[in-house]
This record gives structure tokens, sequence and C-alpha cells, in this order.
């Protein structure tokens, strides 16, 4: 994937009411693409309270590997949507999806079959992305610094470029997070399925190709498995999973067309994250100059805590929150699993 730059061009497509939900309530919608060079988009939602803005306002949720923005961040249903959440507390937020996800262009090579080619969107594609819509979301809001959340991947691509950009950046808030410390990691490192047997030590290109192909069940298995409940409505409302599924499926215009629905993610995040998981960092926490908050789920199956504890140690302003007995999608789980925890941990922060 070619890193390409944003030209002039702002579409608005859309501008939304409510969704029939109580954290939606009195909640605007905007749905715009930046066109960048070469013909390429980047699809970006903005989510605001129809009443007072305050400062610091404008806030970029960056997703992670596998579900893109609106999936992971503005699901159509009370307890789902951690955007409107902090909309309503006067925040101005933006939903990025980068390319290769959702509604942004995705490479040509995704329209073939997903077991040929390099691993699509690595982290020079993302801070290209992330740079185009932080430049775009500065006009919009008349914020001259925006504040960043990443979720897993997110946090990763999140934390490259406010550490090549550190005076666009008002906050940086990196979230269940990988980042380096160690060498060793239960599920993504060496021996894992993402090592290649035939070359131990480095990421096994064949096996995933340019894109993944991702069924509903997918979505589900580690969620699953990190929830200590047998009855996982304990921790999770159905609803809010079965509404994280079809956003996941709603991404893709192609899903419908495989047996069992499906949809394209590409693979370039799970080659940087094996990278991560072997301590190989892509970027300097150094270089974090402006206030870091560092959140980690105890039950995380992706990031280590020696990644969130090695952030904190090297960034000259950084804190550390860990919310006890919660599972990587905090966010998604039931306010009484560490949702709660985790909006007023960030609320908090963005407050500073």
């Amino acid at each position: 994937m070619n890193i390409m730059f944003p030209s002039a061009v702002i579409i608005t497509l859309a501008l939304a009411g409510t969704i029939g939900t109580a954290a939606s309530a009195g909640t605007v919608r905007t749905d715009r693409f930046i066109e960048l060079a070469g013909g390429e988009r980047l699809f970006v939602r903005g989510v605001k309270h129809a009443g007072e803005v305050r400062e610091p306002s404008a806030v970029l949720l960056v997703h992670g590997a596998r579900v893109p923005g609106l999936a992971s961040f503005d699901l159509p249903i009370e307890g789902g949507s951690l955007a409107a959440d902090l909309a309503a507390e006067g925040h101005q937020i933006y939903i990025l999806d980068l390319r290769g996800y959702g509604a942004s262009s995705r490479p040509s090579s995704m329209d073939g079959p997903p077991g040929s080619g390099a691993p699509l969107a690595r982290t020079a594609d993302a801070v290209a992305d992330i740079g185009a819509a932080v430049d775009a979301i500065s006009g919009w809001s008349g914020d001259d610094r925006v504040s960043l959340v990443g979720w897993a991947t997110g946090g990763h691509w999140v934390g490259a470029y406010a550490s090549e950009n550190p005076k666009k950046v008002e906050h940086t808030i990196l979230y269940n997070t990988l980042y380096g410390g160690s060498d060793e990691h239960p599920t993504l490192g060496r021996g894992s399925p993402l090592d290649d047997k035939e070359n131990p030590g480095s990421f096994d290109t064949a096996a995933f190709g340019a894109y993944r192909l991702n069924t509903r069940e997918s979505l589900f298995t580690a969620w699953d498995e990190s929830i200590p409940a047998a009855d996982k409505s304990q921790w999770r409302d159905p609803s809010v999973a079965k509404a994280y599924g079809d956003a996941a499926l709603a991404s893709d215009p192609t899903s419908a067309e495989r047996n069992p629905p499906s949809f394209r993610a590409p693979s370039g995040a799970m080659a940087d994250s094996f990278e991560l998981a072997l301590d190989r960092r892509q970027w300097n926490a150094s270089a974090l100059s402006m206030p870091v908050l560092v959140i980690r789920s105890q039950l995380d199956f992706w990031s280590r805590l020696t990644d969130a504890e090695t952030i904190v140690r090297e960034a000259p302003n950084a804190q550390l929150v860990a919310i006890p007995n919660a599972t990587h999608f905090v966010h998604l789980d039931r306010d009484r699993a560490g949702r709660a925890t985790f909006i007023s941990a960030l609320l908090r922060f963005l407050r500073t």
C-alpha cells in the first residue's frame, strides 16, 4: 500500500439524527470522506452532542486489527457506543476507518484471493491515515491539537503517529496495546500461528496473505474464553454482542457473498503485532511529550502487563490504569464488568 496524503477535498455524506438509545439521545452524527491523492479516501464519522462542547474537545478513536471504526465504537444500542458516551460529556468525537477497513478505500488486491500478496496496511500506512484524519479534524473542530484513543493495534498505530507528531496531539490514550518490553507472548509470538514454521521468528506471510476473512463466530472465540463466567451474559449484554457481529459483517459489502458470511481485514496489523510480541518496537514512547494514559484490562489476551509498564516508564508524562477482571473488550462489556471504570478513567484523563 502506498502512503498517500490528503488533498483539500472533504465530502460530507450525511447528517444523522439520534440512534434509539439513551446514550445517544441528542447525539448528532456526521459522516464524511477525506479524499486522498491517487483517488483513495478515508471514512470519518463525527459524533457530538447537540448541546455544549467543552475543551479539550476533539477526540479521534482508532480501531484495531480486524473490526473497523463504527462496529468498534458506535453500535446503535445502549452500552455499545463509546463515541456517544464521550460526546455526552461535551467532546467532539471522530471515528476513523483506516484504508482497507469499513467504508474507507480498499486496495484492489483485496478483491483477489486472500492468500496472495504481502500483508496490507502496515504501521507507516496507518500513521499516514491518522495524519490525514488529524489534519482534517483540526479544521472541522477548530482545535489545533487532537486527542487520540487507540484500541489494541489501534493503540500501537496511535502511539507511532503521536511519537512522530507530538505537537498535533493533545492527549494520547493507549488501550490494551502492544509495545514491547518482552520477547515472549503466549499467543502472538514464537510458536504461535503467526510464526513461520519454516523460518521461526518471522511472520508467516504465506499463511496470512494480504488480508484475512473473518466470520461472526471468530469475533467471540477469544472474548468468550477470557470472560471468567460460564454464562457470558453476566459479563456481556447479548444484544451488544449481536450488534457487534452485525456491524462487523455490514462493514464489508462483500460479506454476504461468502458462506458463512465473512468480512475482509488487512493482515498488516497481524504482521505488526507479531513483531511487537517479539519486542521489535516500531516507535519510541520517550517521544510522547503530551500526557499519556495507558489502560490495560487484567484479563486481556492481546497486550501484556510489560507492554503497559514499559510505555509508562519510557514516556515522560504517562500514567497507567489497570482494570481488574476486565477483558480486551471492556468498553463493550457491562458496566459492572469494567466498562464504567474504563469510561470514567478516560473522561477524567481527557479533562486534564
